[in-house]
């Protein structure tokens, strides 16, 4: 009698301590050509057309002209100690003249 529980007990014991072969949480990538075809569904459907439409506004927004912002000379913008150390020290290193404006104002007006 004694056998018979050591023997049930170490088995339910033993059946407790195996390691699970299968993930609990992922029932949906059991199958592998249902997770393919899932993916491939959301590249096709959801991905590329949401880069196109992005593309698309990008291209019609740069159509358009944009006036510059009027230019107010703050006294906190601006603030220079000392030149920088590239062309007359006035410009900034990647300097756009339609849109940087200068301390004392855009260069174009």
């Amino acid at each position: 009698m004694a056998a018979a529980v050591a023997s049930r007990l170490s088995r339910l014991l033993l059946g407790w301590s195996r390691p699970q072969l299968e993930r609990p949480m992922s029932s949906a990538a059991h199958s592998r050509e249902g997770s393919d075809r899932m993916w491939k569904i959301l590249t096709f459907f959801v991905t590329l057309p949401g880069v196109e439409v992005s593309m698309l506004n990008m291209y019609l927004k740069s159509q358009k002209e944009h006036e510059k912002p009027e230019f107010i000379a703050y006294p906190h913008l601006h603030i220079r100690t000392k030149p920088f150390p590239w062309g007359d020290g006035n410009h900034t290193l990647f300097h756009n003249s339609h849109v940087n404006p200068l301390p004392t104002g855009y260069e174009d007006e």
